[in-house]
Formats: structure tokens, sequence, C-alpha cells
């Protein structure tokens, strides 16, 4: 059938071949997908491994993107969010109902408490603090559904009693979840850990930092072994309209080649760093997992038997640094920027005031203001350089 001009542009007379063997993956952008026949329509079910439906669903951009991740998560099945948060999200509102007990550490990722305590207040879930190194703090009633772990903790970086944590959930029937964006897959498999082999149910991944490594691309995973708890994690994935953009999505499978090595970079370099600060009179306490002061460092030791431990590290001042005094350090310092996130290449600092921030006493924080690094690839003696020359300015402004 001859086509009119305008009809041709959009229906091609001719079309290369598809497929060709490249170092990246062809990118698929789609919100329709074309079926074949009515058959390849009606003979596909949403539980299928692949289902090409509609681009929310996935492409194959977005899903050998999932795959990878779950691979290096250590898990089978992955679902990918527009973010960590709303990886975070999508499990709360899936798997929490009313009157469910919901299980979190004192030292959560803030956003995540913040969200738990709004479905608390909206459809009455329990939510209940525990101390992550203190495995004796978690007491779930038989109303408990869920618990939140985090490996190493958020800002203050305690790195909890996993192994007990975990045999405790699974002896009570509560479901575990794992923000693993601080050891990114890498530094221990959260479904195969310990002597005794243990597992998390879920992992959910900030993508957004170590994967995506630019500091520019904004994605989470929620990753699980478990087929019937994929689909039902899928089914509110799917009815919520959670999808991403096969273009971030090539953006982070592209990074993922050189993720291990950043990740190994940055981790050594917040040691070099962290055994630096802790000579730094200024600072009453450094806090990183790798540090055998630091709260939780037999933990870390117990479970990250490769030695990574990220690329973040914090310091507390001594209480006689007042947040006018913290403030003038952290907008003196020239390699490392303010702002939040890390990963991505370049160092970042952020300020917080931990009063406030803790549900529960945490008598083996010192008293002062934390400020956390996040280590880019920059050469750590140039950050140790930026950070003195701060300090050095401190000690001017002190002084006057």
């Amino acid at each position: 059938m001859k086509k009119n001009r305008q009809t041709a542009l959009i229906h091609a007379p001719r079309k290369a071949p598809q497929y060709i063997s490249t170092v990246q993956p062809p990118l698929f952008r789609a919100s329709t997908i074309i079926f074949e026949s009515t058959d390849a329509l009606f003979n596909r079910h949403w539980t299928d491994r692949y289902d090409y439906s509609y681009g929310t669903h996935g492409t194959p951009t977005t899903f050998t993107l999932g795959d990878q991740i779950a691979q290096l998560e250590g898990g089978e099945y992955s679902l990918l969010a527009p973010s960590g948060l709303s990886a975070i999200n999508l499990v709360n509102s899936c798997l929490l109902a009313h009157g469910d007990e919901v299980w979190v550490a004192n030292n959560i990722y803030g956003p995540n408490m913040e969200h738990l305590r709004n479905l608390q207040t909206r459809y009455g879930i329990d939510v209940k603090v525990y101390n992550p190194i203190d495995a004796s703090t978690f007491q779930p009633s038989d109303k408990a559904k869920l618990i939140w772990l985090e490996a190493a903790g958020s800002i203050t970086l305690e790195f909890p009693d996993l192994t007990q944590l975990v045999k405790k959930a699974q002896a009570h029937q509560v479901l575990t979840v794992l923000d693993n964006t601080w050891g990114a897959g890498l530094a221990f498999n959260a479904f195969d850990f310990g002597a005794e082999h243990l597992s998390v149910d879920i992992t959910v991944h900030a993508l957004t930092k170590y994967p995506s490594g630019g500091g520019d691309i904004l994605m989470g995973s929620v990753v699980t072994r478990d087929q019937k708890l994929h689909h039902q994690l899928f089914r509110m994935h799917a009815i919520q309209g959670i999808a991403i953009s096969g273009d971030d999505a090539a953006q982070v499978q592209r990074s993922l080649a050189s993720m291990q090595v950043r990740y190994e970079h940055q981790s050594q370099s917040a040691l070099t760093l962290m055994q630096w600060l802790k000579q730094q009179p200024e600072f009453a306490q450094v806090l990183h997992p790798a540090d055998s002061a630091s709260a939780g460092h037999t933990y870390w030791e117990e479970i990250c038997t490769n030695g990574h431990s990220a690329g973040l590290v914090s310091v507390i001042f001594q209480p006689e640094y007042d947040l006018k005094a913290v403030r003038a350090f952290c907008d003196r310092l020239s390699l490392f920027k303010l702002g939040f996130s890390w990963g991505g290449p370049i160092s970042l600092v952020m300020l917080y005031d931990l009063k406030g921030m803790r549900a529960l006493e945490h008598t083996h924080l010192q008293q002062g203001l934390l400020v956390r690094f996040c280590i880019g690839l920059e050469h750590p003696q140039d950050l140790i350089q930026d950070i003195e020359n701060a300090l050095k300015q401190l000690k001017i402004l002190q002084n006057e």
C-alpha cells in the first residue's frame, strides 16, 4: 500500500536491524509498547519475569539494570524507583497496615522516620524505636510486622548487631528490611552474611549514591529473593505507578562497571582521613565503623570481612565550639562542598545538631555539633589539607 509522506514518516517502510553487540546495551525509551498480535497481548501476565506491556512495568533497559542490581545485592528480584526514599516508601506502604507494629533503629534515615510517623498518625501504624547496637532493645509484640535495619546507621555510623537482630526477627516472624545504601552490596552480602549465613528479607538501596557515582541521577531499588514477596511489592509498585526514566537507567548502568573501584577508593580514603581526624584536638569524637573505638565496631568486623567501610566519616566537635564556629569551619572548606547525599566524585560536608535527632539516649556520643564528611575521588592528602586549613581559620576566629 502506497503511503502518504506524512504516514511514511511515522510508519517507516524500512528499518535497520534492531540489535548489534555493543559495549553499552541499547537504550529503550517507552511508555507505549507495541504488541505483535492479540496473542502476544493476552498471553502474558504481570507476574512474568519480563512483562513488556507498558513502560511503567519495564523495558529491556530497566529490566537489565534491575537484574544487575539484584545480582550486586545478592538477591534474585529487583524493583526500581525514582529515588531511594521512593523505594523506602514503596516497602512501607506495601507491607504495613492499620495496627501493625514497625521497628526502626534510633539512627534511622530521617525521611524514613518522618514517613513512618506520618503513617502512624494517618493510618494507625505503631512505630517502635530500638538501639541498633543492643539487640535486647528490640522487643517485638505479636503485632510486629517489619523491622528496618541500617548498616551503618545514618549520620553517626554505628554498625548494628545484624546477626542477633535478624535472628530475633526471624524467630518472631518479623520481616527484615535493610537500607543497604552504605554497604552498596559491596561491603557484605545482605542475603548471605555472617558465620551462620543469615539473610534479610528485603534490601533497599539509594542508587543515587555509589551506583550512579556522578551526583546527577536519582534512583532507588528494592531487592528480594522471595518470589511471593517480590510479587506483593511489584503489585504495589504498579498500582502506585512507580517508574524510572530509561535514560536514567542507562546512565546508572554505565556507571556500574566502575562502582567497585570507586567504592574501594573512597573507602580507603575515608580510613586515611579517619586516622588523621583522630589526632586533631578540635574533635571530641570521630565516628567510623572501622575504628575500634566506634560503637558497633565488633559487629562491623564480624560482617564486613573484606574490610570495606564506605566513604563516610563523621566528627563531633569539642563542646566549646558553638554553632557559629562550626558553621564558619564548614564555610571555609574549599574542596569539601556543602551538600546532601554522597558517593559522587566531589567530597561533601554537612553539619548536624544531634539534639532532637535521636529518640533514645545514646551514651556513646559525645556532646557537641556533628559534621559528616562524604569522601569523593580527590586525593586524601588534599582533603586533609583542606580540613587543616579550615581548622586554622577556626582557631583564629576563636582567639579574636
